[in-house]
C-alpha cells in the first residue's frame, strides 16, 4: 500500500509539558484510519500539527512525502480537513459556499463541483440556503467543500458529533465510500466507539500524548484472548479442570453458563480436558468483544471516552 502521510517521532511541548510524546505512525491509500484517545489524551492536538494549524516541537510530518514543516504550501496541498465543525456560510446557498471555496483552489472546474456534490448525495439542495440545512446536511456540505481539490489526505474530527443515527450512518457510508472509491487516506477522530469498529480499518490508540498501540480493527477488537461460552452440565467440575490445566485462567460462571477467557490455541486442549473429565458439552460460542472492551482493557480509562 502507498504511504499518503507519516508521522516521524512528533512532540508538542507547551510550557515544559509533553503534551505530545514521540508519535510515529504510517496512513495509507485507500484506508480508514481511526484515532481513539481518553479526554485530554492529546488527539486534536495532533490533528492540529498534522493540518498546520499547531507547530510541531520535535519531529515532522510527511504529506505525499512532502514535509509540514519544510514545504507547508506542498504538503497541504494534498489534504482537506474539518476540525471539529465545518464552517460555512448560512446565508449563501449550499452550491454558492463551494463556489467561494473553489475560488480559492486552481483549477476546481465546475464539473469537479457537479461530480463533488452528487458524491454527498446533496444534488436535490444544493440550491437551498444552508441554514435550512440538517446538521447531516451540513456535514455533507462539509465534506464536499474538503473534496472539491481531489486531495490525498481526508482527516475528520468528529464527523459524527451531534447527529441523529440515520445521519451517523450517513457520514459513515460516504467516508467508507471515500476511502474505497476515491482511493483516500482517512484519519478519523471519534468517541463514538461502535461507530469507529464500523467504519476504520485500522485504530490507533493514543493516551497521555503517547500512542499505545496500532492494529487492525479485528485483530485489536480480538486481541491475544478470546471469551468462550461453554454450557456444561458439571461448574464444580470444570473449575476443577480449569485450574488444573492452566490457574492463571480467568473464567466467571452463572448457573450451567461458564465464560472462560482463553488462546485460539487452548480451546481444543480444554475441551478434551473437560470431555476426559466427565463434563458434558453442549455447546462452546466465542463471546464478541466490542472495540468499547478493547479500548478500556487497553487505557484502564474509567471516566467518559470523549474527544480530546
Amino acid at each position: 500500500m502507498k504511504t499518503v502521510v507519516q508521522l516521524q517521532s512528533v512532540s508538542k511541548v507547551i510550557k515544559g509539558k509533553t503534551i505530545i510524546d514521540n508519535l510515529t505512525f504510517d496512513v495509507y491509500e485507500g484506508e480508514v484510519f481511526g484515532f481513539l484517545g481518553p479526554n485530554g489524551a492529546g488527539k486534536t492536538t495532533t490533528i492540529r500539527m498534522i493540518v498546520g494549524l499547531m507547530n510541531i516541537s520535535k519531529g515532522d510530518v510527511l504529506i505525499s512525502g512532502k514535509s509540514i514543516k519544510k514545504d507547508f504550501e506542498g504538503a497541504i496541498k494534498d489534504v482537506g480537513a474539518i476540525v471539529e465543525n465545518p464552517e460555512l456560510y448560512k446565508f449563501m446557498s449550499g452550491y454558492q459556499n463551494l463556489k467561494h471555496f473553489a475560488r480559492m483552489q486552481k483549477g476546481i472546474t465546475d464539473d469537479r463541483m457537479k461530480e463533488v456534490i452528487e458524491l454527498v448525495g446533496l444534488t436535490d439542495r444544493i440550491h437551498d440556503k444552508v441554514k435550512t440545512y440538517s446538521l447531516g446536511m451540513r456535514q455533507r456540505l462539509g465534506l464536499a467543500q474538503c473534496l472539491l481539490h481531489k486531495p490525498k489526505l481526508l482527516i475528520l474530527d468528529e464527523p459524527t458529533n451531534g447527529l441523529d443515527p440515520a445521519g451517523i450512518r450517513e457520514i459513515r457510508a460516504y467516508i467508507r465510500k471515500l476511502a474505497q472509491e476515491e482511493g483516500m487516506a482517512v484519519i478519523v477522530s471519534s468517541h463514538l466507539l461502535s461507530e469507529m469498529e464500523m467504519m476504520c480499518d485500522r485504530i490507533g490508540i493514543i493516551q497521555s500524548g503517547k500512542l499505545v498501540d496500532v492494529q487492525q480493527v479485528r485483530d485489536f477488537v480480538e486481541g491475544s484472548e478470546q471469551v468462550y461460552h461453554f454450557e456444561i452440565n458439571d461448574v464444580e467440575k470444570i473449575k476443577a479442570v480449569l485450574n488444573g490445566f492452566d490457574p492463571g485462567i480467568k473464567f466467571e460462571s452463572q448457573g450451567s453458563q461458564v465464560q472462560v477467557a482463553l488462546t485460539k490455541e487452548q480451546v481444543p486442549d480444554v475441551i478434551r480436558a473437560l470431555v476426559e473429565s466427565g463434563v458434558q458439552i453442549y455447546s462452546v460460542m466465542p463471546v464478541a468483544k466490542t472495540l468499547e472492551d478493547r479500548f478500556l482493557e487497553i487505557t484502564n480509562d474509567k471516566g467518559e471516552v470523549i474527544h480530546a
